[in-house]
């Protein structure tokens, strides 16, 4: 069975974990706090950085992306990138937009703040930062409903792992409530739609212990 070292919380984790849903993959989830910097987590990975997924081999794989690349190219029966080279290096491009840009400008911003101080024990929140996070995140909120007037889906017509990268980290930050959804029903409406699949339940059914999300977190409706 596969295995995937993942933290609730975490973006890239939660990107992970939707693609192999969406692929219609079984995997065993186990918890991993990388500020432990556990020697046998240490020893699969030296970054000590999650996802880390461990196939049926015993082969260990690291980062997102890589991740997401390799299950693309080994289970092919549901893609997740386009096929034509063009619609492909826009899906990449915004994966890598989502991974990176709103990462850094929004989620460490918030979720790293908010949520991983208090659970690493390392500082009390930047209140700056904080506020950086609150004022960053209507620019991606309307990149995407720019994207999404314009197409079904982020990259064009089918659901993607652009989707996929976007929502994870909404997902994180909604988490918070920190995501302003009334002022951008059209990236509501989209995130809807991105909530509502299947690969999406496990996500929505997160719960950090002492840090309850919000009530329209798991509420496909908002």
């Amino acid at each position: 069975m596969r295995t995937l070292y993942h933290f609730w919380i975490s973006p890239a984790c939660r990107k992970v974990r939707l693609a192999m849903a969406e692929k219609g993959l079984k995997f065993d989830l186990k918890i991993e706090k990388p500020w432990e910097r556990r020697p046998a987590f240490l020893a699969r990975n030296p970054a000590c950085e999650v996802p880390v997924l461990v196939d049926e081999n015993d082969i260990v794989f690291s980062d997102s992306q890589s991740i997401c690349e390799y299950l693309e190219e080994t289970y092919k029966e549901v893609p997740l990138l386009p096929k034509d080279r063009v619609e492909r290096a826009e899906a990449r491009r915004l994966i890598g937009w989502f991974d990176r840009k709103f990462y850094f400008e929004v989620t460490d911003n918030l979720v790293e703040e908010k949520i991983m101080k208090r659970l690493t024990r390392t500082g009390t929140p930047n209140t700056a930062a904080i506020r950086a996070g609150h004022h960053n995140i209507h620019y991606h909120l309307e990149y995407i409903t720019y994207l999404v007037e314009r197409r079904s889906w982020l990259a064009g017509d089918d659901f993607t792992l652009a989707d996929i990268a976007a929502a994870a980290q909404l997902s994180s930050v909604d988490y918070l409530g920190d995501v302003p959804w009334e002022q951008h029903p059209t990236a509501k409406i989209w995130y809807a739609r991105a909530k509502s699949r299947p690969s999406f339940r496990a996500i929505l059914a997160d719960n950090l212990p002492g840090m309850p999300a919000p009530s329209h977190y798991a509420d496909l409706d908002f």
